[in-house]
């Protein structure tokens, strides 16, 4: 209602504003109209007096020059010139004074204003004539015989007296003067009351629009000014009471839905609240548990890294001092340098074998390892891997017994050279942990019993793993007992980079720990990875 209504005003106020906007366009129009015709009537009045006022001095001249007393022919030529030039601004005038309607109803003033135009320019024409013959009269002839000559030429043209057409045409002129003046002030008395009334008029309209809308809008506004008010303090049991089918009642309506949302909300927050009170606490007490095991795996940690620190020292000291000893002194035979070689290139092994398992600690996840994966022959690795790993197995008189694997007989996906660090870390596991002379055997096999799978197996006859400890020896860090008995350095991530490798590769990798009576308690790690389909020019050759 109130849009409608305030509409409706606006448009009022708009067309009042056109409608004086259009008047001041007539208003100016009429006032430049009036100032024109005020102007002319001025210039026409002005150019009768001027050519009275030449007349007058060319008389002058005449009477000079008569007498011998002076009168300079260029002094006539000029005031005939004006006296030409003064007719022909006047002929111009009158046919604008005609255009404009100047005259008025009456024809008879614009008639005597052209007749006074044409009789006098005949007579500035015989002026001209007979003022170039006009000479110096001889000192024994009186000087009113010669104004005589002359007085017929100034006062009479075409038989009609030029003093009286002058000054009939000046009075004529200085009435239409008077009257265009009186005019014009009566149109800019009519323009002054016109935009009064209208100032007055719309000064009104404004008035009376604002006097009504704000008896009108006082108190809605004050309602939803209060209703407002109650919803900052907080109280959302106040409803604003507009019942009205207005904009301001559609506001009121909002506001009171919108303070029931808010109460129904703080109710449920209040709700929401209890019980996220009672889930911090129960986490609260959740992280303090955890604190104390990060804190266990923490110290954990740093003696981790006190380990390696030591197995880092030792190995980086023995290559030195391996070297010093055999540059020190004179020269030797080779077999020597071999040796010496030979045993640097051991202790380098140990000392990467301790680096890898320090950036494996490094990276959080082992997921982050990069890998490059691709069909690859699993035969490559596998040579590779017992390679180095017969070298480990020699310090220690371990016999390494591994199933052929022909060439092309068995395809994977995945990186070889993480297939080849996944079953080294299996066999330097197996090595390591088995007893001086002992035995490390290497079996695989296809298993085709959900998909094709290759199945491969690393046994040992060594220290094996107490049955309570199993379900731990894939956590990073964990070393056992027995473990640390028989091998006091380590750092407890060979295992667990094994699995993760393993699952990286789409396989799996799990661990048992039997009892022998023949040999005591070993370990047997069986791998398992999905295989690929064998390529066309390739074909499967048994085992």
């Amino acid at each position: 209602m109130f849009r409608r209504q305030l509409s409706g005003v606006l448009l009022v106020l708009a067309a009042c504003i056109v409608l004086q906007g259009v008047g001041a366009v007539f208003a100016l129009r009429e006032a430049e109209r009036q100032v024109v015709r005020g102007r002319l009537a001025s210039d026409i009045h002005q150019g009768f007096v001027q050519l009275s006022a030449t007349k007058q001095r060319l008389r002058s001249w005449v009477t000079q020059h008569k007498i011998g007393a002076g009168g300079n022919p260029a002094e006539r030529d000029d005031l005939l010139q004006q006296m030409q030039q003064n007719l022909g601004e006047l002929a111009l005038l009158a046919q604008k004074a005609a255009a404009l309607g100047l005259d008025g109803r009456d024809s008879q003033e614009h008639a005597a204003r052209t007749d006074a135009v044409q009789v006098l320019g005949h007579n500035v024409h015989a002026l001209g004539q007979a003022l170039a013959q006009v000479k110096t009269l001889p000192a024994d002839m009186p000087a009113r015989l010669g104004w005589d000559t002359l007085s017929e030429v100034f006062e009479k043209s075409e038989g009609r007296d030029l003093r009286e057409l002058i000054a009939q045409s000046v009075e004529r002129e200085s009435a239409a003067m008077q009257r265009e003046r009186q005019a014009a002030d009566a149109t800019l008395a009519r323009i002054r009351w016109l935009w009064i009334g209208m100032a007055l008029s719309l000064a009104l309209l404004a008035l009376g629009a604002t006097v009504y809308f704000a008896r009108a809008l006082r108190r809605p506004i004050d309602e939803l000014v209060q209703g407002a008010h109650m919803l900052r303090q907080g109280r959302l049991q106040h409803r604003v009471p507009l019942d009205d089918q207005d904009e301001f009642s559609d506001v009121a309506r909002s506001m009171n839905a919108m303070a029931a949302a808010l109460e129904k909300h703080q109710q449920q927050e209040t709700e929401h609240r209890q019980r996220l009170e009672s889930e911090v606490r129960e986490r609260t007490s959740a992280l303090h548990e955890a604190n104390q095991s990060l804190q266990q795996t923490d110290t954990r940690r740093r003696q981790l890294l006190a380990d390696i620190s030591h197995e880092l020292r030792t190995p980086t000291t023995a290559i030195r001092g391996e070297a010093e000893i055999t540059l020190r002194g004179g020269e030797r035979p080779a077999a020597q340098y071999r040796e010496a070689l030979q045993r640097i290139v051991m202790t380098s092994r140990q000392l990467g074998s301790v680096i890898d398992d320090l950036l494996a600690m490094a990276r959080s996840d082992m997921e982050t390892l990069s890998m490059v994966p691709q069909r690859v022959d699993l035969s490559e690795p596998l040579a590779d891997a017992l390679a180095q790993a017969q070298a480990l197995a020699g310090e220690r008189h371990i016999l390494i017994e591994a199933q052929t694997m022909q060439t092309a007989a068995v395809h994977v996906m995945g990186d070889a050279q993480r297939l080849c660090q996944l079953l080294l870390l299996l066999l330097d596991n197996a090595v390591r942990y088995s007893h001086p002379a002992g035995c490390v055997s290497l079996r695989w096999w296809r298993s085709d019993e959900e998909s094709p799978t290759l199945v491969l197996q690393v046994v040992d006859h060594g220290i094996g793993i107490p049955a309570e400890e199993l379900h731990q020896v894939f956590d990073r860090h964990f070393r056992g007992r027995t473990a640390r008995l028989h091998r006091a350095a380590g750092s407890g991530l060979g295992l667990p980079i094994a699995k993760a490798l393993a699952q990286a590769h789409g396989g799996s990798l799990t661990l048992e720990s039997p009892a022998n009576e023949a040999t005591g308690q070993g370990t047997r790690v069986q791998l398992r990875l999905p295989l690929l389909p064998f390529p066309p020019a390739a074909a499967p050759n048994a085992s």
